[in-house]
């Protein structure tokens, strides 16, 4: 807990230190002094879920064969992580990417140690992901209305409508439910959006039966709030504090793109925030075929990487999670998006030239 005094003494520091850059930094007491005092600690155990045989993929030009994506997420929940989103349930006519989605759960009915929701846009899509053999399955809804309207075609008050149904018959079979929620800090269309417009779509999310609900920053344009040295509110923790009026921080999860490098920041203030659980795809696999500009989601190892060395539990093995983000970049072609991965395996190398 950050108290007065010592605020004080940091400042007195840094106002005394040869840069006066950072000098001024402390020239002006943050607003959110407050905030961090109330913040008690970050979560000492982290839930990660993995996004990216879904979400990682789904932008991919080239299919991918339906044995690499088997092999991908047998990989992913070696590693521990305790969730892997396997795929959805859309029309192939949309994400063909994915048209292997009955294929791919049929295939992973027997891996354990892990959870493997499914994306389902509509009533159609939740029951041919049951008669797949899904056990869980999520829902994905907008803060942007332009944004709902070329994502899946219809308004936002409409697509909740369209949930309501997956959510009834959802219940009726014990399914758990997640939603998602996309464009939270700004839309490629719109701009910037209200969090009092995300706290809407969070509320009726949670008022229909999601067990969680993931905050998406889809274009990767948000900012955190820093405790120590913000001057201003940044984008996230104003979106947050409007979501926590309405959900409970323990249903609420993460979901940030890295495109302006500010993915790591803001699950950190976040985690600052009571937010225990982060969405993230391995290697910075993936974005969003519908949103311009967003480069990718922010790597899994790099989540992972941050959090142990915050003193984080994850319960994942970073050594496994590398491997599977290998198997896949081989395939694909290219170098890991995770600069965690590429500083280790560089490392690594270093090493085995030495011996």
């Amino acid at each position: 807990m950050l108290k007065a005094k010592k605020f004080d003494k940091f400042r007195a520091l840094f106002n005394s230190s040869n840069d006066p850059q950072l000098g001024r930094l402390f020239n002006h007491r943050p607003h959110s002094i407050k905030r961090c005092q109330l913040s008690k600690s970050i979560p000492e155990f982290v839930k990660i879920v993995e996004v990216g045989p879904r979400d990682g993929l789904q932008n991919e030009k080239n299919i991918v064969p339906t044995a690499v994506k088997i092999e991908l997420i047998k990989l992913l929940a070696s590693s521990g992580l305790p969730v892997v989103e396997a795929t959805s349930f859309v029309s192939p006519k949309w994400v063909p990417q994915l048209a292997d989605a009955k294929e791919v759960v049929q295939a992973i009915q027997n891996v354990e140690g892990a959870r493997f929701p499914v994306l389902t846009p509509n009533l159609k899509g939740f029951e041919a992901a049951v008669a797949a053999g899904a056990r869980e399955v999520a829902i994905f809804a907008s803060a942007s209305e332009s944004f709902s309207k070329s994502n899946i075609n219809c308004s936002i008050e409409d697509s909740l409508t369209r949930y309501r149904d997956v959510s009834l018959a959802s219940k009726e079979l014990s399914i758990p439910v997640r939603g998602y929620i996309s464009c939270v800090v700004g839309c490629p269309v719109e701009g910037m959006v209200s969090p009092s417009r995300v706290a809407h779509v969070a509320k009726q999310l949670s008022d229909m039966g999601c067990s969680e609900i993931s905050l998406g920053d889809t274009i990767g344009v948000g900012t955190p709030e820093l405790f120590l040295l913000s001057n201003g509110p940044g984008t996230v923790i104003p979106m947050l504090e409007a979501v926590l009026d309405v959900v409970p921080v323990d249903k609420l999860a993460v979901h940030f793109h890295d495109t302006y490098g500010q993915a790591l920041s803001n699950i950190f203030a976040s985690l600052q925030m009571g937010i225990s659980t982060v969405d993230s795809s391995v290697s910075g696999l993936g974005g969003c075929p519908y949103a311009k500009g967003a480069s990718g989601n922010v790597a899994t190892e790099d989540v992972v990487y941050m959090l142990h060395g915050l003193g984080v539990k994850t319960n994942v093995d970073l050594g496994r999670l590398m491997v599977a983000g290998d198997f896949i970049c081989k395939h694909l072609g290219r170098p890991s998006g995770s600069k965690t991965a590429i500083a280790l395996s560089r490392s690594t190398t270093a090493q085995a030239s030495k011996l």
